[in-house]
């Protein structure tokens, strides 16, 4: 573990605790990013999480204090968040689940834990919580109640919202956040390593002589996948038939490939990954046909690796990718498959919309500005600035 710099003459270390849930890919990434981060500034970070994510993203690694808390909401989980918390100066959750545990826990916190007078608190002399929106609950019905309900307790709790789209900062409004701001986070650039080679990845895909698309993401309903299958059957028939790769899992995972294997589908479900960047890099075009997104971590790695990109258009991926993609409705296989096959079928659209794509990956925040707007709301919350 590296050592925290002191701060600077005259302050105290500030203490800000990180609080994981689930922890999707985008968040866990960001997670560690804005650790490292914050650290290297002199600032005592705790992570809680669940041990799984400590083990797949190693927080301890970059400098922080890892407190294993588990996903579920019992008591036992609550007390150990309501522990690791008693002596921050800040808390900062991320996700949904995850605000609403916090704030439930940070209602009973304790003193701080290293003697000193105590924390800087925030209103309600409170230590002052704030909460990142990543990406919002999908849910129907009665569950899409008890949602509305968790997402208004989470932002009403919280002394800053931090969305990562626009429309999440509008949604945390009209949950009644007292302070919603836009924090667009990037996470770290994954980079193919120097031994990559194209063909390989193509080869170990089966798509040498066949055109190849990606996709990433978990196997769920909102992601859109039964639409992509949908769309495949436009070029089924075709030869070669581009194949589709999709890297995830999830509780969709059996009645997708059951209809790939019924319909003789050109699609492989390839489960879950770590070599995500270099099948990417080795893709001819990326696809994202997910009914909402925010930051699409996919459609951020895409844009670096200069993959051309297909998304719907969603949530936050126009103010993410602006003009590096080519955009289709929703729930629309004929538009997504045409779309697909025309992109295919004209190179040079492709390497306009790969360099369009860098050029827009290059107006994103860098890892570096993400840390410094978070430690500024911190500063703010905590009388720093």
């Amino acid at each position: 573990m590296s050592s925290t710099p002191p701060p600077p003459y005259g302050q105290s270390q500030l203490s800000a605790v990180q609080v994981l849930g689930g922890g999707s890919a985008g968040s866990s990434a960001h997670v560690r990013s804005l650790t490292a981060g914050l650290v290297a500034r002199g600032v005592r970070v705790t992570v809680c999480a669940p041990a799984e994510l400590e083990s797949a993203y190693g927080f301890a690694d970059v400098g922080a204090e890892v407190v294993t808390v588990p996903r579920r909401g019992d008591p036992v989980a609550v007390a150990a968040l309501r522990s690791a918390c008693g002596g921050a100066d800040v808390v900062h959750a991320h996700g949904l689940h995850a605000a609403v545990r916090t704030a439930f826990a940070l209602s009973g916190r304790a003193a701080r834990r290293d003697g000193a007078p105590g924390p800087r608190t925030g209103h309600g002399g409170r230590v002052p919580l704030v909460v990142t929106w990543h990406t919002r609950a999908h849910a129907e019905g009665p569950r899409g109640h008890v949602v509305r309900l968790m997402e208004r307790s989470a932002a009403r709790a919280a002394a800053v919202v931090l969305g990562t789209s626009s429309d999440l900062v509008d949604r945390a409004r009209s949950r009644g956040a007292r302070d919603a701001r836009l924090a667009p986070v990037t996470v770290p650039a994954p980079r193919p390593p120097e031994e990559f080679r194209e063909s390989k990845a193509r080869a170990e895909l089966g798509a040498v002589e066949r055109p190849l698309l990606m996709a990433v993401g978990s196997l769920v309903p909102h992601r859109g996948y039964d639409v992509l299958l949908d769309a495949s059957r436009a070029w089924r028939d075709l030869d070669p038939a581009p194949l589709v790769t999709i890297a995830g899992e999830g509780r969709e995972r059996a009645a997708l490939q059951r209809r790939i294997e019924a319909e003789d589908l050109p699609v492989r479900l390839l489960g879950r990954r770590d070599d995500i960047a270099e099948l990417l890099a080795a893709a001819d075009v990326a696809v994202l046909p997910s009914r909402w997104e925010a930051r699409s971590v996919l459609a951020q790695e895409a844009l670096r690796a200069g993959v051309p990109l297909v998304a719907t258009r969603v949530g936050g991926i126009p103010e993410l990718v602006g003009r590096a993609a080519e955009f289709v409705p929703y729930g629309d296989p004929r538009a997504l498959a045409s779309t697909v096959l025309a992109l295919l079928a004209d190179p040079d659209r492709r390497a306009a919309l790969a360099e369009e794509g860098l050029r827009q990956a290059a107006t994103w925040p860098t890892e570096d500005e993400t840390v410094a707007q978070v430690l500024s709301v911190y500063d703010e919350l905590t009388g720093q600035s």
